[in-house]
C-alpha cells in the first residue's frame, strides 16, 4: 500500500496468541474475541454460558501484524482506541507503549520505518495479569467492586471498567482497536486541536475559535463560519501555537434540548493547506443551578435563561465488544431516545467516552449529555503516574468534546463517594481512601477547567455537592440522588413517592428481554427462569428472584414463559411510571430523572427499556407517553388521589381534564372535569377521593390541549385483586394501519409482531366503544407482519 499524504491501517491484520495455538484475520476497527469468534473458533460468546469458557482469551497475550509499503519513511503512527496495555513496534522497534484506551498516542516513526515495506506489530498484555501486576505494586490495596467484575484488579487499568463484567455485563475484557490506526505525514504544519468558546448576550453571541496547531512551514489557516471567514497566518518559526478566530453573530439561532425549539447547527471549517476540519455548532447557554431554596439546593439546567425538566436515561456502552457497535446501531438507539420525548443523556462512568458520531447526534437531536468521566463504583489509584495517565485522557476528551451544544455537564465519577463505604479497607481507614480520592477528583476538575474554563463541573454521581463527602444517596434537599431502595431493598413500588429528589440521576427496575431477543440465546429447553443458561444471563444477585417476588405482589401469576416474559416488562414499566409520574408531579422542587437504562450491552436480564439490539420493550413505549411534554400525572394519598398538570413546554397551555370511574365491564361515569392554564410548575387539576370509586373501579383520566390529547388510567389496589372479565379483543387490518377494540376494560393491550418493527404505542388500557388506532413501522421497509395481541387477562387468567 503506498500514498504520499495518509495511509490508513484499518482491514484484515493477522492476529495471533502467545502459545501459537490459535491465529486468524482480524478486522481493524475490532475486538479480538469477535475475530476469533468470525473465524470459527470459538462458539457465539452470548450464546448459552459460553461466556465462562471464554475468559481464558482475556488470561493471554494477544498479537497483531501487517505489513505496509512506504515512499518515506518521515511517517507519523497514530493510534485511538487502543486496548489497553499494548507495544506497538515497527520493523521489531518498540515506538508506542500504551495503557489508556481513552487516549490517542501518536509517535515519529522516521528512525525506524524505511522506505519500501514494513512490519508493524501490536502486543496486547494481558489485562488479567497486567491487572494484577499494578495492584500489588500499590502502597496499599486498592478496592475493586466485586459484586460487578468477576475478572479482578480492573480499576488499576484505564480501560473500558464494564469490561471486566457488571450487573448487566458480560465480563470477557476484550482487547483490539476500537478507533483509527494510521499513518501521517510527519513535519507538516497542522491543525492538532478545535475549540470552540460563546457567550451570547441580548441577542448577540461572541464565538471564539481556539486552533492548536503544529507549525513546521508558514501556512495560512482559514476559519469559516455562520456565513463568515476570517484568516489567520503561521510562521515556520511559530513550533506549538494557539491562534484564535472571533466571530459576532446577532439575533442567532439558538440550539435547544429536544422538544423546547429547534436544534439549529451552524457549519464550522478549519482549512490549513491539505488538512480541513469540520464541525457543526449549536448556539447556545447551558447552566447548571444549584442555589439555595426552601427546600435546600435547587438542581437544575438552565438552556438560553430557561429552567428545563431533564428527561432521559442512562447510557452504557452500545455493545459488550467494540468491534460489534456501528454509527448506525448507535443512532438508531440515540433516536428511540429522542423519539420517546427524552432530552438528556447520561454517558454512565463505566463505559467510555464515545466517539465523534455519538455526540454529533446528541447535537442533532437535542440531546443534552451529562458526561462522567471514567470512573465507577470502585476505588481508584493516585499515584502519580496514574494522575499523569489520566490527567492526559481527561484533558485530550475534554479538548475533542466541548465544541459540542449537547454537553451540559461533566461529572468526576460514578459512585465514587458511596465507595468509601464499601469495602473493609476504606470503612477502617477512611481518611487514607477519601485523601487519595480526592487526589484523583481535584485532578480530574482542575484539568477540566484547565482546557475549558466555560465547562460545568459536578464533582461525582450521587452527590450532594463540592467538597460533600456525605453519603447522599437519600438525601433530597440538594445535589443529584441515586435511588435504588425499590430495586435492591425489594421495596413497593409506593416507596418512590416518599422521596423528593432534586434531581435523581439513576433509579431503575428489571425485567426479562423481549422473546426474540431470548431466542437468540436459549434453546427452548432454557427458557425457564430458573435455568442454568437463563440464570446465566442475569448478573445481578438475586434478579431473577426479585422479579418474580414483586409480580406475586402486584399480579396473578401467569403461567406461560412467555407471558412471564410478557408482564415482567409490564410491571418494569409500572415501576418506573410510579417513579416518574410522581417526580414529574414536584416540578420545579424535582427538576430531573434519568432512570437506568437505556439500552444494553447483550442479551440480559436488565433494567433496560431498550432490547439488545434496539428493539422497544414495553417500559420505552411507556416512556413515551410518561415523558410527554404535556402531561396529567395522578399522585395518591390516603384518602384522595390528586391529578397534577405538567407541561415542559416554553408556553403556558389551555388544558382540558376528564376524570371518570370506570369499571371492569367498561362502564365509564364522570366524577369531575376542570379546565387549567398549565404553566412552569406542576399544579394541581382535580382531587379525587377515593371514596367516589366504588369497590372494584379504577380511576381513568383524559386531557386535551394545542400540544395534543393523551390519557391514563389509576388503579387503586393491586391489579391481581381484579377479578379481570375477557375484553374479547379484536383487530381490524388496513395494512399496518390497526385498529383495536374491546368488549369490557382492557390492561396493558400489547401488540406483537413477528418481525422487527416499531408500533405508535403499546401497553396502553382499552375501553369498549373507544378504539385505538395504531401503525406499524417495521424495520425493514416493506416487510409483512403478522400481529398477535396479549393484554393482562389472557396473560394471567385466560385458560392456556
Amino acid at each position: 500500500m503506498t500514498a504520499p499524504t495518509h495511509i490508513d491501517l484499518a482491514g484484515l491484520w493477522q492476529l495471533t496468541d502467545e502459545t501459537g495455538d490459535y491465529a486468524c484475520d482480524m478486522e481493524i476497527p475490532g475486538d479480538g474475541v469477535s475475530a476469533l469468534e468470525q473465524a470459527g473458533l470459538i462458539p457465539d460468546p452470548y450464546w448459552g454460558q459460553n461466556e465462562y469458557g471464554l475468559r481464558w482469551i482475556a488470561e493471554r497475550a494477544w498479537v497483531l501484524r501487517r505489513r505496509v509499503m512506504l515512499e518515506s519513511p518521515d511517517v507519523d503512527l497514530v493510534v485511538d482506541g487502543l486496548d489497553t496495555v499494548a507495544e506497538i513496534r515497527c520493523n521489531g522497534e518498540l515506538a508506542i507503549s500504551a495503557d489508556n484506551v481513552h487516549r490517542t498516542w501518536r509517535q515519529p516513526l522516521a528512525d525506524l520505518a524505511r522506505e519500501g515495506e514494513n512490519e508493524i506489530e501490536i502486543t496486547f498484555r494481558s489485562p488479567v495479569r497486567e491487572a494484577a501486576a499494578r495492584q500489588a505494586a500499590q502502597l496499599f490495596r486498592i478496592p475493586y467492586s466485586t459484586d460487578n467484575n468477576p475478572i479482578p484488579n480492573g480499576n488499576m487499568l484505564r480501560k473500558v471498567q464494564c469490561d471486566f463484567g457488571w450487573d448487566w455485563n458480560i465480563a470477557l475484557a476484550p482487547f483490539g482497536i476500537a478507533g483509527d490506526i494510521r499513518l501521517e505525514p510527519a513535519r507538516l504544519t497542522r491543525i492538532t486541536g478545535v475549540q470552540v468558546r460563546q457567550q451570547i448576550e441580548q441577542d448577540v453571541a461572541d464565538v471564539w475559535v481556539l486552533l492548536d496547531a503544529s507549525v513546521q512551514t508558514d501556512e495560512t489557516v482559514t476559519i469559516r463560519f455562520a456565513g463568515q471567514e476570517q484568516e489567520l497566518s503561521l510562521c515556520a518559526t511559530d513550533g506549538a501555537k494557539r491562534v484564535t478566530g472571533h466571530f459576532i453573530i446577532e439575533n442567532p439561532d439558538l440550539w435547544w434540548p429536544n422538544g423546547m425549539g429547534d436544534q439549529s447547527l451552524h457549519d464550522l471549517t478549519v482549512t490549513c493547506g491539505t488538512q480541513t476540519i469540520a464541525r457543526r455548532i449549536g448556539l447556545r447557554r447551558i447552566e447548571l443551578v444549584t442555589e439555595p431554596d426552601a427546600h435546600g439546593a435547587s438542581f437544575h439546567f438552565r438552556v438560553n435563561g430557561v429552567d428545563v425538566f431533564a428527561k432521559g436515561a442512562n447510557w452504557i456502552p452500545a455493545d459488550a465488544l467494540h468491534g460489534r457497535i456501528t454509527p448506525e446501531k448507535t443512532r438508531a438507539l440515540l433516536q428511540s431516545a429522542a423519539d420517546a420525548n427524552m432530552n438528556m443523556i447520561r454517558v454512565w462512568g463505566g463505559g467510555r467516552y464515545e466517539p465523534d458520531s455519538f455526540y454529533d447526534t446528541c447535537d442533532e437531536m437535542g440531546l443534552m449529555v451529562w458526561q462522567d468521566f471514567m470512573f465507577a463504583c470502585s476505588l481508584y489509584p493516585a499515584t502519580d503516574e496514574f494522575l499523569e495517565n489520566v490527567r492526559e485522557e481527561v484533558r485530550e476528551n475534554v479538548a475533542r468534546l466541548q465544541h459540542h451544544a449537547c454537553i451540559a455537564l461533566w461529572c468526576g465519577d460514578n459512585e465514587l463517594v458511596g465507595a468509601l463505604d464499601w469495602f473493609p479497607e476504606s470503612r477502617e481507614n477512611r481518611d487514607r481512601y477519601l485523601v487519595n480520592y480526592d487526589r484523583l477528583n481535584r485532578m480530574i476538575e482542575a484539568t477540566l477547567r484547565d482546557t475549558d474554563p466555560d465547562a460545568t463541573w459536578w464533582p461525582s454521581s450521587p452527590s450532594l455537592g463540592p467538597m460533600d463527602f456525605r453519603d447522599g444517596w437519600h438525601v433530597d434537599g440538594q445535589g443529584d440522588m441515586h435511588f435504588w431502595s425499590v430495586w435492591h431493598e425489594g421495596r413497593d413500588f409506593d416507596h418512590y413517592r416518599d422521596v423528593k429528589p432534586r434531581f435523581c440521576s439513576e433509579f431503575g427496575f428489571q425485567s426479562y428481554p423481549s422473546m426474540p431477543v431470548i431466542e437468540t440465546f436459549t434453546d427452548p429447553a432454557d427458557r425457564n427462569i430458573a435455568s442454568p443458561v437463563f440464570e446465566s444471563h442475569q448478573k445481578n444477585a438475586g434478579g431473577n428472584a426479585r422479579i418474580a417476588e414483586t409480580m406475586f405482589r402486584y399480579f396473578r401469576w401467569p403461567e406461560r414463559f412467555e407471558d412471564f416474559v410478557w408482564l415482567s416488562q409490564i410491571q418494569q414499566a409500572e415501576a418506573i411510571k410510579t417513579a416518574l409520574t410522581h417526580w414529574r408531579g414536584l416540578k420545579p422542587q424535582c427538576m430531573g430523572t434519568l432512570y437506568w437504562q437505556l439500552n444494553d450491552t447483550w442479551p440480559v436480564c436488565s433494567w433496560s427499556s431498550l432490547d439488545y439490539g434496539g428493539g422497544w420493550k414495553l417500559l420505552h413505549y411507556a416512556a413515551r407517553r410518561f415523558y410527554a411534554p404535556v402531561t396529567v400525572v395522578a399522585v395518591p394519598d390516603e384518602d384522595t388521589i390528586t391529578l397534577r398538570a405538567v407541561n415542559d413546554r416554553p408556553n403556558p397551555t389551555r388544558l382540558t381534564v376528564t376524570a371518570r370511574a370506570v369499571a371492569l365491564s367498561g362502564g365509564t361515569r364522570q366524577i369531575a372535569k376542570a379546565v387549567i392554564e398549565a404553566g412552569a410548575h406542576a399544579e394541581r387539576v382535580l382531587s379525587i377521593p377515593r371514596a367516589a370509586l366504588a369497590d372494584g373501579e379504577m380511576l381513568h383520566f383524559d386531557w386535551h390541549s394545542d400540544a395534543g390529547r393523551g390519557a391514563d388510567l389509576y388503579a387503586p389496589r393491586p391489579f391481581k385483586s381484579y377479578d379481570l372479565h375477557d375484553p374479547g379483543l379484536e383487530i381490524e387490518r388496513d395494512g399496518n394501519d390497526l385498529t383495536i377494540t374491546s368488549r369490557t376494560l382492557a390492561l396493558f393491550v400489547t401488540l406483537e409482531a413477528d418481525i422487527p418493527g416499531r408500533f405508535t404505542d403499546n401497553a396502553f388500557p382499552l375501553l369498549p366503544g373507544q378504539p385505538v388506532r395504531i401503525t406499524f413501522t417495521p424495520d425493514e421497509p416493506g416487510a409483512t407482519a403478522h400481529f398477535t395481541l396479549r393484554d393482562l387477562y389472557s396473560a394471567t387468567m385466560a385458560t392456556p
